[in-house]
């Protein structure tokens, strides 16, 4: 399809306007989808894969019966067939029953690894939420998973489907930036300190299982609901909001591994608390005649108000501001005149997105792109623009930055060896100990 045609049209004819193999794959035939991990971002994705294709869901998985049932309620409530869906507390069971054709892991960041290779296994495709892993191996593991089973993975890093950034990714590949050396990746959000004492685990809520490979923390709804804050379930502020503009900077500028990874920062104002994922942090990843730093930081004002989360490529004809509200490109004298440009709604299109709790309005209608890629090249058996091996590219950078601020060094990384040189206490680190019974997977 005609890109530009493609952001005039929109999604709401899906099956009018995709590839043929996607018109004859959707033809008189409703794709079956399971999710695992039923908190707000899976339900959100789950639904805007609604709008745009006719899918039946078929079955639901948490851990926490409470998240299951308001999920199997809101399938029903939005789903065309009303039916409600196959409901599990163990995705090794949901993954055993079958019947699926698409399966979304949406769990945090310490259970992506396992369901996803099990759905592989399972003969069954997959989206998974980024980063892909808290390790690196576990990322190796998901790619040789993938390929091995010949699985089509798209990786939830939704700015490659973002309409107003496919456009300003276009100056790029036009050369309106001229050669870029230099790239600032960076959020700076409010941050605070959590105070909280363990607390009884509600009936609803599996609490071992929630916490599953990793360590097991003492049960607060604090710990679970703001699980991005402990780094025993996630990857800190670079793994959440820094993987998504380092990725949209690399998918930008068509550029793969770094060479060198470094990394400092820590928890210097935020103190106090049970909280423990840097407060501060900068990255340099270094490539071959570019730069690029990520840095965020959870207190004081950002230096440019417009773009507090987001990325600035600096070229000598010009420079771009991108970020998920707009993006801005300022030329060098005599390099033509500015451009502005400004997220996409489609409020219009699908009014039920202003009612639905939590949406992320501006979001909605990147991840109605990023499900039709998805589908589309589920029906080809293509890569879809966010593949897992792209996946696996940035979240190990995110992950590397994280193992150099640990270590207090610069790594250097090979990429064909998937391991840091001459670095063995590096390297025994890119494989997180995993709490028994689990068995990490292996490449």
């Amino acid at each position: 399809m005609e890109r530009r045609r493609f952001l005039q049209t929109g999604l709401a004819g899906l099956a009018a306007s995709a590839t043929p193999a996607l018109s004859e794959q959707l033809a008189g035939k409703k794709l079956r989808v399971g999710l695992i991990g039923c908190g707000w971002y899976g339900k959100s994705d789950l639904f805007r894969l609604v709008q745009v294709a006719p899918v039946e869901i078929v079955s639901l998985c948490d851990v926490d019966r409470k998240n299951l049932e308001e999920a199997a309620q809101w399938s029903v409530e939005k789903q065309a067939s009303k039916a409600k869906p196959r409901l599990f507390t163990d995705y090794r069971e949901m993954l055993r029953q079958g019947g699926l054709d698409l399966v979304e892991v949406a769990t945090p960041d310490h259970w992506h690894a396992l369901p996803m290779i099990e759905a592989c296994k399972a003969g069954i495709d997959v989206y998974v939420q980024k980063p892909i892993s808290v390790d690196v191996v576990e990322g190796q593991a998901m790619l040789a998973a993938a390929r091995k089973h010949k699985r089509v993975v798209q990786v939830g890093m939704q700015r490659r489907s973002t309409p107003h950034l496919i456009e300003a990714r276009q100056l790029v590949e036009d050369g309106r930036l001229g050669k870029v050396g230099f790239v600032e990746v960076y959020s700076y959000g409010r941050g605070r300190v959590i105070h909280a004492e363990p607390a009884p685990v509600p009936e609803t809520l599996d609490w071992d299982f929630w916490c599953g490979p990793a360590p097991i923390l003492p049960y607060n709804p604090e710990v679970e609901h703001n699980w991005r804050s402990f780094m025993e379930y996630g990857n800190g502020t670079i793994g959440d909001m820094g993987i998504h503009m380092l990725d949209m900077a690399r998918w930008f500028l068509k550029i793969g591994w770094p060479k060198r990874i470094s990394s400092s920062g820590g928890l210097r104002v935020l103190t106090g608390g049970i909280n423990n994922i840097p407060d501060v942090q900068t990255a340099i990843f270094e490539y071959d005649n570019l730069t690029m730093v990520w840095q965020h930081r959870y207190y004081g004002p950002p230096p440019d108000r417009q773009y507090t989360w987001g990325a600035t490529l600096y070229g000598d004809k010009g420079t771009l501001k991108a970020g998920v509200m707009s993006y801005d490109f300022l030329p060098e004298r005599g390099n033509g005149d500015p451009i502005h440009k400004d997220v996409t709604y489609e409020l219009e299109q699908y009014p039920e997105d202003k009612t639905e709790p939590r949406l992320e309005k501006h979001v909605a209608p990147a991840i109605r792109r990023h499900m039709q890629n998805l589908l589309e090249n589920m029906a080809t058996r293509g890569r879809p623009v966010s593949d897992i091996e792209e996946g696996y590219i940035s979240s190990s950078c995110v992950i590397l930055a994280n193992l150099s601020m640990r270590l207090g060094r610069t790594l250097e990384w090979d990429a064909a060896k998937g391991r840091v040189v001459n670095d063995d206490e590096a390297n025994r680190m890119l494989q997180r100990p995993y709490r028994k019974p689990w068995v990490h997977p292996e490449v």
